[in-house]
């Protein structure tokens, strides 16, 4: 039988009963046949997921050069070579190979994502086929196919289960759910159910954890619910970063700034009578030097030296420009489960003895306690294992609890060992044990049975409740309630009961030992918030970003975790939307709602996805925390991608730009304010290097002007600008944070990089230094001095001078102190150094046209150049003035 085409991709086969997806699938109990089989293989193809055409390397290498200010640099380097400035052309040019490289490196790496998501994928599958079991290859699958599911095995392609046998499968990689699913094979009503709740489906790519199933295949490759991933993840294309975007804005300004400029310094040289070629290399070389052509080097380094310094933190950093990324960040999108929670499951209340406490504090009367206790230990299959237990993470954390009490599972089993069990189902929900002997002091028969469930199930299965008073009937209600109290908090409440027998049952059922059960207590079981994770929210709500949760876990789950940790004030129901209330939502009134959402739950892949986009197109910078292949695709479109090092999948590390090496929200804090002090220092370098080429410029277009000569020699521009332009402004970047950086909001997404009064500054500064040169010059030619070599003297120490003066924007140097940045100190004493090299070394002064300073002019060289210095020093104290709030230390 041939399905129809469309038929295999449908969505909706949890709706449906068995029978009627068999009959459409083509299919039955007994599978396909052979042939059937080969012919749906040809229709549909080979169940894998599959590429597009990926860009070669020699396009994505040569692309490096597209960037504007690439080619930028690129012309300078080949004017400098054309005027015989070999080693300035030959720095400029080593920094844009070097700039390609690291670009190329980077977007070849990201393309490593498909290929983590492939792997994935099952090699092998045990189907049925005209009745006969068989292992082929999972690409071999095709709808119709019955697969046979059994504990340890991947899932190979998306199925509807046909059997379940105590199934439980592992799906936080694809949906978020933490705890293994309970699968059923009932059909499921409901219009709204997300992949998550669909119990009766299993997807291509999770684990199977427990128990044993049959499932007929219902998608293939592209076609399932990983294939669906797969698709997004290769049509979104990863945006630009807030640095990349503001440097190609300041790039082209600065570009036609400066061709600007140069020809009305040449212009204007040519009417005042100046020699024509002198007047070509002085523009030239002015044109070089205003360019800041070590800035993609300074960004390099910069953003290095912070990933260097993040790894030490826990944050391993893949792409170097997220650094400076998660200073711009206005939200943070986090997962639940691992980031900000502790991804232990833990028990934090007890309700025994009509009494509700913290886990950890001891009844009033403590007998039924360690009967609560004792029998949460033996009924419980959990194993030692380094030192801690391993097994599901519900019965783990019964384990912790009884052994914080001081009853221990090992020793409990070695006494009480287990005579009989009646395992966990899905459709009981409860699981059984026998053990001989008495329960914790408990007397009246030979052995006893312990009971573990769902509350509501226990208790109707219960005659009696056990109270420190005796055993009676009454009190069911009282504790229904408590129940449905302790899990509108968002716990996972189980019971406790047990029975006493005179002698063991020789084949116990569920339906003879499950009765007449004396109640014991309650266990309010989750994943507790991490003691940081608060403390790191409220941080961030100080610095102006908006932590919005993220998960696949339930709504009631995710509201209780999201109000402890202060995302959410309580009773703020418009703060918390489901997916299935998103699926509703237009993009139009989605757009107006996505500002104030604080916690998703309950989300699709591709509603991650549509969260994010919602967030750019309103103009933040959202980060994206994630874990899951689920997550991929949004962790790739996000302003960055923040993937967990100890739970992510391969695919999500793949397609983040960030890995939290400890799955900590805190770390992620540090990183912004990390991210922040790196962009300050960029801004640093920007102020340094434009204000000392804007000295420059003005010193050498208003000489004519003021009917001076033309002050410095193109070889003496080209000199400052090499040496010290490069190593302070170099060194500017190992300058330490503000104390108040995490005190302020998030930049502005269109904030450019002259934003802040630095443009203001660059003008007046540079201004300044202009005069400064100038008024030096006229000077020195009325008294008869050295009048080249002091202007060109002046106007290096005094840029020396402006580098030590804007370490901070708001602090004095004075308050600093000089070694706080050891780096800039040095570079500033070694540039000194090596002026004076050029002022008074023979060879140097023929190369440089320099002449030696008498001890006199260069005192008054030195005096001259303070004036800078102590200018801007003026300027931070009167802001301070103006600012009170302003912290001057």
């Amino acid at each position: 039988m041939t399905i129809p085409a469309d038929t295999a991709v449908l969505n909706d086969w949890h709706k449906k009963n068995i029978e009627e997806v068999l009959k459409e699938l083509g299919s039955g109990q007994a599978g396909l046949g052979a042939g059937e089989a080969a012919l749906r293989l040809e229709k549909y193809g080979p169940n894998s997921l599959k590429e597009k055409s990926k860009r070669g390397a020699l396009a994505m290498l040569f692309g490096q050069f597209k960037d504007f200010m690439i080619v930028v640099l690129i012309a300078a380097a080949a004017i400098s070579g054309a005027i015989g400035e070999l080693v300035d052309a030959g720095v400029i040019a080593a920094i844009v190979v070097l700039n390609a490289i690291m670009g190329f490196a980077q977007e070849y790496r990201a393309q490593k994502a498909m290929e983590a998501l492939k792997k994935m994928a099952a090699p092998n599958a045990s189907v049925i086929r005209a009745g006969k079991a068989e292992t082929v290859p999972a690409s071999a699958l095709v709808p119709g196919d019955i697969v046979v599911l059994e504990a340890g095995s991947i899932v190979p392609a998306d199925l509807r289960l046909v059997e379940a046998a105590s199934l439980k499968i592992e799906e936080a990689a694809l949906t978020g759910e933490s705890l293994s699913v309970e699968k059923s094979i009932p059909a499921m009503a409901g219009e709204d159910l997300q992949t998550g709740d669909r119990l009766n489906m299993a997807y291509s790519g999770t684990a199977v954890s427990y128990g044993r199933g049959k499932g007929v295949v219902t998608a293939t490759g592209m076609a399932t619910e990983l294939g669906k991933i797969a698709g997004m993840l290769q049509d979104e294309e990863e945006v630009e970063t807030p640095l990349q975007k503001r440097l190609t804005v300041f790039g082209k300004k600065l570009a036609w700034a400066v061709l600007a400029i140069c020809a009305a310094v040449f212009g204007f040289g040519l009417l005042r009578g100046e020699p024509a070629a002198l007047m070509f290399l002085t523009a030239v070389s002015l044109a070089v030097a205003a360019i800041p052509e070590a800035l993609p080097a300074v960004m390099s380094i910069a953003l290095a030296l912070g990933a260097g310094k993040l790894v030490k933190q826990n944050a391993l950093i893949r792409k170097l420009l997220a650094v400076e990324t998660l200073g711009s960040v206005t939200y943070i999108c986090s997962d639940k489960t691992g980031t900000l929670t502790q991804n232990r499951m833990t028990v934090e209340e007890i309700y025994v003895d009509g009494t509700l406490v913290k886990a950890g504090e001891v009844p009033p009367q403590p007998g039924i306690y360690a009967r609560l206790l004792t029998g949460f230990a033996l009924n419980n299959d959990s194993l030692r294992k380094d030192g801690g237990w391993a097994g599901d993470p519900t019965e783990t954390a019964l384990c912790a609890l009884a052994a914080a009490g001081g009853f221990d599972k090992l020793k409990l089993d070695a006494e009480r060992p287990r005579s009989a069990e009646l395992p966990f189902d899905s459709e009981r929900k409860r699981m059984t044990t026998f053990h001989s002997g008495q329960l914790a002091g408990w007397e009246g028969g030979a052995y006893f049975s312990v009971t573990k469930g769902a509350a509501e199930g226990l208790l109707e299965k219960s005659a009696n409740i056990m109270y420190s008073s005796g055993i009676g009937p009454d009190g069911k209600e009282k504790i229904q309630a408590a129940a449905e109290e302790m899990a509108s908090r968002g716990l996972r409440v189980l019971g406790l009961a047990a029975r006493q027998w005179a002698a063991l049952p020789g084949a116990p059922t569920p339906a003879e030992a499950e009765k007449d059960l004396v109640f014991i207590g309650l266990a309010g079981i989750a994943d507790p918030p991490r003691e940081e994770a608060k403390a790191a929210v409220a941080e961030c709500r100080g610095a102006g970003i908006v932590t919005v949760m993220i998960t696949g876990d339930h709504p009631v789950t995710a509201r209780n975790i999201a109000e402890r940790l202060g995302i959410v004030k309580p009773g703020d129901a418009e703060a918390m939307l489901t997916g299935a209330e998103l699926g509703k939502l237009s993009p139009e009134a989605f757009a107006l709602r996505v500002e104030g959402i604080r916690v998703y739950a309950r989300v699709a892949p591709e509603q991650k996805l549509r969260i994010v986009k919602a967030l750019q197109a309103r103009g933040q910078f959202a980060a994206m925390t994630g874990d899951g292949v689920n997550d991929a695709p949004a962790l790739k479109r996000a302003d960055i991608g923040i993937a967990m090092g100890i739970t992510g999948t391969d695919v999500s590390k793949e397609a983040a730009h960030m890995i939290l090496l400890d799955d900590n929200f805190a770390t992620i804090v540090k990183a912004v304010g990390e991210g922040r002090r790196i962009f300050d220092n960029i801004r640093r370098f920007v102020r340094y290097v434009l204000t000392c080429n804007s000295g420059e410029i003005w010193t050498i277009f208003l000489a004519p002007f003021l009917g001076l000569p033309i002050p410095l020699l193109p070889i003496q521009i080209l000199w400052i600008n090499l040496v010290t332009d490069g190593l302070p402004g170099l060194a500017l970047t190992a300058e330490a944070a503000e104390p108040d950086i995490m005190k302020n909001p998030p930049r502005s997404p269109g904030e450019s990089l002259l934003a802040g009064g630095l443009g203001v500054h660059v003008i007046w500064v540079g201004l300044l230094l202009g005069l400064l040169c100038l008024c030096t010059q006229a000077w020195a030619m009325k008294t008869g001095a050295h009048w080249q070599t002091i202007v060109f003297t002046v106007l290096c120490l005094s840029q020396l001078g402006h580098a030590l003066a804007i370490r901070s924007e708001k602090r004095s140097l004075f308050r600093m102190g000089l070694l706080s940045n050891k780096p800039l100190l040095y570079s500033v004493l070694l540039t000194v150094a090596l002026q004076l090299a050029v002022i008074y070394l023979p060879w140097c002064n023929k190369i440089f046209r320099t002449a030696p300073l008498p001890p006199r002019e260069l005192v008054i060289a030195f005096l001259l150049s303070s004036i800078v210095f102590l200018a801007v020093e003026v300027e931070k104290l009167i802001r301070r003035r103006r600012f009170p709030s302003v912290p001057a230390v």
